[in-house]
């Protein structure tokens, strides 16, 4: 057996050993114990225990309350620095390393579905982008699956686009291969290694002067992304094991979207532009930028995962003995909000998105067993990095629901006794207080979520931005039904050995 074998492991049965199979199910199973278990503790604690867990409860609101104001602060200090570093001339600081003008970029656009619309906008923003296009390479990675129609648009892209850069290379991903899970990190895979082979190594490009940047089809870059990211990789300690982040965007289509996707277009947003302040907590999600030498040495990413985009952190990760780190861009990229053709449609694409989203979760078993194994890792990386992620996928899933409850569960289950007395009576609006108190985050998410809105277009006037900062109160009935009930969705499948699929979320303008 292979001594780094366990960096490539889907899921349990992939190992052929009884024990390490056994141990690899028992991480799969930990995300979904956990969290039903801590739903399940406040329900019996506030039921037999009903002092005891009305204290809880303060406490718990009260760490929410200082939580809010710590997540405030970085949004706030990283929406200043993403401001800030779009104004900047990147190609002008890159002057200060001569070498740059060697660096080429290779663009992964795996496609599935999305309209020519989509995908044109997308192209486009690389053929403006300020960084020399004859040291772009975009490969247009098309799935075989979608047949005539697929084929179509690549040939539109070639024609329009084809001569803007240094190669368009347009390869078409096999249907049914054997060990795969049909998606974007599969497709990925096989556009990487055929721009390996065609283009790469055909044209004698050194490999260690090649950076990887996997984007989603929807992603429109801004103009000085790739002059940014040559300078923030040439400027970091040891590029080859860093991994460059930007900020997303949900913004291409916010004027068509409803309510909810506003909420969770921006939301998702300003998650992201929080964790780019806490780079020692940071991990490779949706579109980002890394090394090829990197890539290369941990054998592409995993064509067997759904979340393939933070799966290949964790891959780096162990492959280096804990060091890789993700460096924050401050830099943003556009993407779509979710959106369909109809309201039901879109709250069904929301939910299944984020339930997708979720099934990230499949890292801890991943990491978990993989630290087992490296024991070159410090002890204090793995506390670090691994605790955040199961708190946050711990959080994800009970920190909504407990919140929506959290002044009537011991009132509501403590008993005819508890009920009288003056901590049950006290305990409703205390709490309320505390989580109002919260609220001041939404405050300041619906104005940096205005300052951050596109032009408008002649139809929308001033009164659909002021609704717009209005659709904030609907956020926390939205993370109650919309982001905690999917994440527990996923944390029990894979609990549960129901492993999902790759669910290819729909683009609609």
């Amino acid at each position: 057996m292979e001594q780094d074998y366990y960096l490539r492991i889907g899921r349990a049965g992939n190992l052929t050993d009884f024990k390490e199979r056994l141990l690899y199910r028992f991480f799969e199973m930990l995300p979904g114990l956990l969290s039903i278990g801590f739903l399940g503790g406040a329900v019996v604690a506030s039921w037999l225990w009903p002092v005891q867990a009305s204290f809880f409860m303060i406490a718990f609101a009260l760490y929410w309350l200082l939580r809010t104001l710590y997540f405030l602060f970085h949004l706030k200090t990283g929406y200043d620095k993403m401001r800030l570093y779009e104004k900047t001339d990147w190609i002008k600081k890159l002057e200060q390393f001569p070498e740059w003008r060697s660096i080429y970029h290779l663009v992964i656009l795996p496609t599935y579905k999305e309209s020519f619309e989509i995908l044109h906008q997308t192209i486009r923003a690389l053929s403006q982008a300020d960084y020399p296009k004859d040291h772009l390479i975009v490969v247009f990675g098309i799935e075989e699956a979608e047949g005539e129609t697929g084929e179509e648009k690549a040939r539109l892209a070639e024609q329009e686009f084809g001569k803007d850069f240094f190669s368009f290379l347009i390869t078409r991903h096999p249907r049914g291969r054997a060990g795969e899970i049909a998606g974007k990190g599969s497709n990925e895979t096989w556009a990487a290694k055929e721009a390996v082979r065609n283009i790469i190594e055909k044209h004698g490009i050194s490999k260690n002067r090649v950076i990887v940047s996997s984007f989603d089809a929807d992603t429109v870059v801004f103009p000085s992304y790739f002059s940014c990211l040559t300078y923030q990789f040439l400027a970091a300690k040891d590029p080859f094991h860093t991994s460059f982040q930007p900020v997303p965007l949900f913004l291409n289509n916010i004027w068509e979207a409803p309510a909810i996707s506003k909420i969770f277009g921006f939301s998702s947003t300003f998650w992201y532009t929080i964790n780019q302040e806490r780079p020692e907590k940071l991990i490779t999600y949706s579109s980002h930028s890394m090394s090829l030498r990197a890539l290369l040495d941990v054998g592409y990413k995993q064509t067997d995962v759904v979340s393939d985009d933070s799966r290949i952190f964790w891959q780096c990760f162990l492959r280096y003995d804990g060091n890789y780190r993700v460096q924050p861009l401050s830099y943003p990229v556009s993407m779509d909000a979710n959106v369909a053709s109809s309201l039901w449609g879109t709250l069904r694409n929301i939910y299944r998105q984020q339930r997708r989203w979720a099934y990230g979760v499949a890292d801890i078993p991943y990491f978990l067993f993989g630290f087992l194994k490296n024991k070159k890792i410090p002890l204090s990386k793995k506390l670090s990095l691994g605790l955040e992620l199961i708190e946050g996928h711990l959080s994800w899933a009970t920190a909504p629901i407990l919140l929506f409850f959290v002044g009537w569960l011991p009132v509501l289950l403590g008993g005819s006794e508890f009920s009288h007395t003056l901590l049950a009576y006290n305990l409703p609006g205390l709490t309320s207080r505390i989580l109002t108190l919260a609220g001041i985050g939404l405050i300041l998410s619906a104005i940096i979520s205005v300052n951050l809105l596109p032009p408008r277009k002649p139809e929308y006037g001033k009164v659909r931005v002021v609704l717009f900062a209005l659709q904030w109160v609907l956020f926390p009935l939205t993370m109650v039904f919309f982001a905690a009930l999917p994440a527990l969705d996923a944390q029990i499948r894979l609990m549960l050995g129901r492993y999902m699929g790759f669910w290819h979320t729909p683009k609609f303008r």
